[in-house]
């Protein structure tokens, strides 16, 4: 069996961490999001794997290559306008013959995810859907004697819990279905459409319930708690490889190859802590915590609850909570992410919610001395903020903070 995995998007609620890396590239404990897709596909045995890429694919292609690092065969389709998620699927039809898989690039799932769909897919269509209380900002699936019914994109009412993953398993029948598909009023074509003319048609749509791993981080701050989780279960990471080989695993602390903790230092795990990092003397890092390669965070910086990506300089001094920093930033000492609560986050004239959040910093940013960023206040890329500035609203690309 082949699956097709859609990764050809931004990402743009995830701004400014997706300025420079697509959304699936995002790190969760150390790991980007497709890596965990492209696993869990590979321990059920499905090996022969297209990625539909466009936005920052170099990236993409550069990480996974061929696949064959990760025990797969990778090739590579490009949309390179995005016209929506059955135009992406429409474009592997040479490669297909047979039913095959369709997963998103930017949801993290297991291999226990991926076993549910294929033990019970049935039917013209099989749809993954999960049991969610809040199904704010989902579509959500209805259904009629054990099939699917009707889908409907985020509808305003509650009218069912069961969501829609995103992962479907079709017959190469759906081609056909694609090139009837109108486009939407966003200027997309859309494949719930497609799935939706199906079921009016009176084919056979079923779906299967997970109890597996589905994670869908919308905004930056959902990396957080994606972040959290996989790191509770830092053990099965390890068995499963997400986690370095070269890696000591202390506990629920693993420390990645020619990383060196200094004395004094307190680490509470789970926390997982990348290559070649100098840590402390006397710094504390807190649970749920990832600090990717070639870091350097200095004495008496406390750091909880954060997702700090490669090659970064954390100064002394320093308090970072509930906060993500990008790669390549250069952070002066005493530093501080105020933590807030309950936050409405503005992007793009529409306000987003956020229950705990300190600060989400892009790339390539050098901050000085003794500063001092407001709860949900974000830093993008490029940026170089003076000492003892205070950060009350988001700072764009480039900027220079006196």
């Amino acid at each position: 069996m082949k699956a097709l995995i859609l990764a050809a998007g931004e990402g743009l609620r995830c701004r400014p961490l997706t300025l420079t890396r697509s959304k699936v590239m995002l790190p969760v404990a150390n790991r980007p999001i497709l890596e965990y897709i492209i696993l869990a596909l590979a321990r059920n045995d499905i090996k022969e794997i297209t990625l539909v890429v466009g936005y920052k694919k170099e990236r993409i292609m550069n990480h996974f290559g061929n696949g064959m690092e990760f025990g797969v065969n990778i090739s590579y389709v490009e949309q390179e306008a995005q016209l929506g998620t059955a135009h992406a699927v429409k474009l592997s039809e040479p490669m297909i013959k047979e039913k095959f898989l369709v997963l998103n690039g930017d949801n993290l799932i297991d291999a226990g995810t991926i076993s549910d769909l294929i033990k019970g897919a049935s039917g013209d269509v099989t749809l993954l859907t999960a049991m969610r209380e809040q199904t704010t900002g989902y579509g959500v699936v209805l259904l009629e004697k054990g099939k699917v019914s009707q889908m409907i994109e985020k509808p305003r009412d509650k009218v069912s819990h069961l969501i829609n993953t995103g992962i479907y398993m079709f017959s190469p029948s759906i081609f056909g279905e694609i090139d009837k598909t109108p486009i939407s009023e966003t200027g997309e074509y859309a494949i719930t459409e497609t799935i939706q003319r199906i079921i009016d048609k009176g084919g056979n749509v079923t779906n299967i319930t997970t109890k597996g791993t589905w994670i869908d981080a919308i905004h930056s701050w959902d990396l957080l708690k994606a972040n959290s989780i996989f790191l509770g279960k830092i053990e099965d990471m390890k068995a499963a490889g997400f986690v370095e080989k070269g890696a000591v695993l202390v506990g629920d602390v693993a420390i990645g190859d020619n990383s060196v903790i200094r004395s004094g230092s307190y680490i509470v795990g789970p926390v997982i802590i990348g290559k070649n990092c100098n840590i402390g003397p006397n710094t504390t890092i807190l649970p749920s915590t990832a600090v990717g390669d070639n870091c350097s965070i200095s004495s008496f910086t406390e750091i909880e609850n954060s997702i700090i990506m490669n090659d970064v300089r954390i100064g002394a001094g320093s308090y970072i909570s509930y906060s993500i920093i990008g790669s390549n930033n250069i952070i002066g000492t005493h530093f501080v992410a105020e933590l807030g609560k309950d936050l409405k986050i503005e992007m793009k004239g529409i306000l987003h919610s956020a229950e705990e959040l300190g600060s989400v910093i892009g790339d390539d940013n050098m901050i000085g001395p003794s500063v001092l960023v407001r709860s949900g206040k974000m830093i993008a890329t490029g940026c170089t903020v003076d000492s003892g500035v205070r950060v009350t609203k988001d700072i764009p690309k480039d900027s220079i903070v006196l």
